[in-house]
């Protein structure tokens, strides 16, 4: 990151009328890497900016031109490192919860802020970031920790020693839960999400964390050479100079850190010795990186001094500049999907969504609907399949028009309903809103069209219960009893002949929008494909709570008949089971990665259940094990 900040300044210094573009180009980052940096350096008095028309134009302060002049020879003097390692995606986390807080009689970490604990907040920052293995570190009060069920289902490690030892002895501790590289963070810091952002990007597998100085008087100052950590030291007078303060969040490697441990349990005689310490000692031998991040917004608890400082001055400055980040971060999509400036977003809104983030965006006073793709999504929907289906979507004109779609990011710019309404299960039982929602499944249906990929429950459920037991997911209570009276029904199921077609696949009444008096449309297709046209009206009518009667006049309306053939009714009943237990099982997955849905997932499950129970089910069970 310091590189790219020396080399925007120096850009801004030798043309001060260069637009954010061009500034991304000349530094070879994208330009929401550049908004974050312009609003960076003007928070910190380094730039300002003068607005002339739609033109923009920055210019240095006395304090960015003092910055460049001192730092840019120390950027240029820097070796390559050609043996780095390459990147590797840090998927956990080891956070030192041990220290004695004698203010306050049970950790840091468990100190309330704006109604969350410290912990938490920086878990949930962790999750947003993909970081789910999560390792806890006591030893002050460790039974604290059972007053939060939150914490359960991670992973926890005890010092007993911890009145005796350093924070070194801590980290040892995790030692047997750690199987890669790691991110490592301390219980008492209260910090902006962009700073494990950054870190976890960072191009170094060993980097610490660094930044201004706080002048809090417990600051462990640090000096870098020739690119790397040099020196760790609260005592000033052993520097030469000081490039910042280290923060306690470092990016670890597994080999380093062994090499820590090692050094640790085999070399030290000193139990007091902190970690900072023991990896200073490794970087006599090893490059330890650093990410200095200027300006940002932080702070620790220590003591009732420091919790009244963090929540009275600390937090609302942090609320405040993470909400502005917030908005850069999602400006920046939007310009670089459209090729816009920063001004012709005008506004943004946020949307609901159970697995995205959506966003209502005016453009040039145009409405469109952003999505960004929520947590751990990557892993559970092929976007180019989605964006093929739902382009074939809007060809039939049953959803909008894509302005933008992302295979990579799965980001999605579609152009907004105008007037629009979504339905709830209320609307969905009157017959007239039956009679367009059964309208666009029939042109989607018989459309004859093909997708681009086949939704086949068995393979998902497969790839589902995978996907769980990798996140760490706990199932519920009889799930294994419903598991095996789904696979039974499996077996009838797939020796019956019907002909798949276009399906949406999550066609409940929330991803149905009415737009005027005659016209519904049908959005979010990240789970289409080819499929048992009964799955979508299964969904649709569990998802509306329709009545017996209510679903016979939805499938009547849809088959265009007044009886219902039995083995619509069959089909109907066993798509019902085999999606509530599917969902169930995403449920699970999503609630592992730290999001809440209540009893969503457990609600499922005891419908499953119930429609197991379905004389219709036991009829069919019943002939098939004959």
């Amino acid at each position: 990151m310091e590189q790219h900040l020396f080399q925007l300044l120096e850009a801004i210094n030798k043309n001060a009328n260069l637009n954010q573009k061009k500034m991304a180009d000349i530094c070879g980052i994208s330009i929401g890497k550049v908004n974050y940096l312009i609003h960076d350096l003007t928070f910190g008095d380094y730039i300002y900016s003068e607005k002339k028309g739609r033109n923009i134009s920055y210019f240095l302060t006395q304090k960015g031109i003092d910055f460049l002049k001192t730092g840019i020879q120390a950027y240029h003097d820097k070796k390559v490192n050609i043996h780095q390692e390459p990147l590797t995606e840090i998927k956990q986390a080891v956070i030192l919860a041990a220290g004695t807080r004698k203010d306050f009689n049970k950790p840091a970490g468990l100190m309330e802020i704006d109604g969350i604990t410290l912990l938490q907040r920086n878990i949930d920052i962790l999750q947003e970031n993909g970081i789910n293995d999560i390792v806890i570190v006591t030893g002050f009060k460790p039974d604290a920790f059972e007053a939060f069920p939150e914490f359960n289902h991670y992973q926890f490690v005890h010092n007993p020693k911890y009145k005796w030892t350093g924070s070194m002895a801590s980290l040892a501790q995790a030692h047997g839960t750690i199987t890669n590289d790691f991110l490592l963070i301390e219980d008492d810091i209260l910090i902006e999400e962009r700073a494990i952002k950054e870190i976890l990007s960072h191009p170094q597998r060993d980097c610490v964390l660094i930044t201004n100085e706080s002048g809090s008087g417990d600051e462990a100052f640090v000096e870098i050479k020739n690119g790397y950590l040099h020196k760790i030291s609260k005592d000033i007078h052993q520097f030469n100079r000081i490039d910042g303060e280290m923060i306690g969040i470092s990016k670890l490697s597994y080999e380093v850190y062994s090499k820590m441990v090692e050094e640790y349990q085999q070399k030290n005689k000193n139990p007091l010795i902190h970690y900072e310490y023991m990896l200073l000692d490794i970087s006599r031998h090893y490059n330890i990186g650093y990410l200095n991040m200027h300006n940002l917004v932080w702070g620790e608890i220590d003591s009732w001094q420091h919790f009244n400082t963090v929540t009275e001055k600390i937090y609302p400055m942090l609320m405040r500049k993470e909400a502005e980040f917030r908005e850069i971060f999602i400006k920046s999509h939007l310009m670089e999907a459209l090729d816009l400036a920063y001004e012709d977003i005008e506004d943004i809104q946020p949307f609901g969504g159970m697995t995205n983030k959506n966003f209502k965006v005016v453009i040039k006073g145009k409405e469109f609907v952003l999505r960004i793709p929520g947590n751990g999504t990557e892993s559970m929907i092929n976007r180019k399949e989605e964006k093929f289906n739902a382009a074939l979507a809007s060809n039939l004109g049953i959803d909008t028009e894509l302005v933008y779609f992302n295979e990579e990011t799965g980001v999605k710019i579609a152009e907004l309903i105008q007037d629009a309404e979504t339905l709830t299960p209320k609307m969905t039982k009157r017959q007239d809103i039956m009679e367009l929602t059964t309208a666009i499944f029939r042109t989607l249906h018989f459309s004859n069209l093909k997708m681009a990929n086949r939704f086949d429950v068995f393979e998902r459920i497969d790839e589902y219960e995978r996907l769980m037991r990798e996140a760490n997911g706990q199932p519920y209570e009889h799930f294994e009893d419903a598991r095996k009276q789904v696979m039974v029904l499996k077996g009838i199921y797939q020796d019956m002949n019907f002909n798949l077609t276009p399906c949406h696949n999550d066609a409940l009444p929330q991803n149905m929008v009415k737009s005027g008096e005659n016209k519904v449309y049908l959005i979010d297709w990240e789970y289409s494909g080819m499929n048992d046209p009964m799955w979508d009206l299964a969904w649709h009518a569990m998802e509306s709570d329709f009545s017996p009667e209510e679903e016979e006049l939805f499938l009547t309306l849809y088959l265009q008949e007044d009886v219902i053939p039995l083995e619509i009714q069959q089909r109907m009943i066993m798509n019902k089971i085999f999606q509530d237990f599917l969902w169930t099982i995403w449920t699970v997955i999503k609630e592992a990665k730290g999001d809440d849905f209540g009893t969503y997932g457990t609600d499922l499950l005891a419908r499953c259940r119930k429609n197991l129970e379905h004389d219709l089910i036991r009829e069919m069970t019943y002939e098939f094990k004959k």
